[in-house]
């Protein structure tokens, strides 16, 4: 199967497991039905695309686990008091489309549901196992990874000088590259093997995600991307593209694609899909 063909089973797989997990009818849970909705399931692809080349068991739970985390995040950080977004995977964000109480409601119910999801024994059948994940991922989105990020972020729009390179890619290993590599990793564990490889082929995918992120703010439409664009500028923010170029940005992007397929090298041809979704990361309009 190609890229493209593995890439839409995971997101069917992701997408009927997050729609069996919210199945009430308060307005809490139909804002987590829009808040999952869309979206490119990469993260929840990389979960299962991990396990097959390493022989693992069915990563379903695992990867909705994942995007409902990812869910939450975007959910909060479109909220007044961080970002204060109107649009969100072509769609009304969740405060504008109800309201901010019903918007933080959801987002915790995103998170709890997440760690719900990797407890579950469909997750894995060793106990061992569901808890490593649960504490992985506790560790990957908290204070030591993505709440990092995010608060290192905030903290920069009112800082007295604009965040160097080095700045933005601890900033962003954190904020966009914790749960990325998570993800990464995730599939070796539920397989029992080494998620070495895999880890240091998402820590450079994570990466090269945000360098893309931050040239699609400048080259992106709102159209194609589903999100506003030209904020990062319009703020006065440090970016990759601010700093490097967008040639530069671009071609550090292309880098880290080669370093990141480089790491599949234990895994032979049956990696190829991994191959080309890093060459997708940076080639995508959204």
């Amino acid at each position: 199967m190609s890229f493209r063909s593995r890439l839409g089973a995971a997101r069917t797989a992701i997408d009927a497991c997050l729609t069996d997990a919210v199945r009430g009818d308060m307005p809490v849970h139909h804002a987590m039905r829009h808040a999952v909705t869309g979206g490119k399931r990469l993260r929840g692809f990389l979960v299962i695309e991990g396990a097959r080349i390493c022989d693992g068991p069915d990563a379903t739970h695992a990867a909705a686990a994942i995007e409902a985390l990812h869910a939450y995040s975007l959910v909060h950080d479109d909220l007044p008091a961080m970002d204060d977004d109107d649009l969100r995977r072509g769609q009304p964000t969740v405060h504008v489309r109800w309201d901010e109480a019903t918007a933080i409601l959801a987002g915790d119910a995103l998170q709890t549901l997440a760690f719900e999801l990797l407890a579950r024994p469909k997750a894995h059948p060793d106990p061992a196992i569901r808890a490593a994940l649960v504490l992985s991922l506790a560790r990957a989105a908290g204070q030591e990874g993505m709440v990092m990020g995010q608060a290192l972020d905030i903290a920069a729009e009112s800082a007295a000088h604009p965040l160097g390179l080095s700045e933005i890619e601890a900033l962003q290993a954190g904020k966009t590259g914790a749960l990325i590599e998570w993800s990464g990793r995730a599939g070796a564990v539920l397989a029992g093997a080494d998620p070495a490889p895999l880890g240091a082929y998402a820590r450079a995918l994570g990466l090269a995600f945000q360098i893309a992120d931050d040239v699609l703010d400048v080259e992106g439409s709102a159209e194609a991307t589903g999100k506003a664009v030209g904020k990062d500028a319009g703020a006065g923010k440090a970016t990759f593209v601010s700093l490097l170029g967008l040639d530069g940005a671009k071609s550090r992007a292309a880098t880290l694609v080669e370093e990141a397929c480089d790491a599949l090298s234990p895994y032979g041809a049956r990696a190829d899909a991994l191959r080309d979704c890093a060459a997708y990361v940076i080639a995508r309009q959204s």
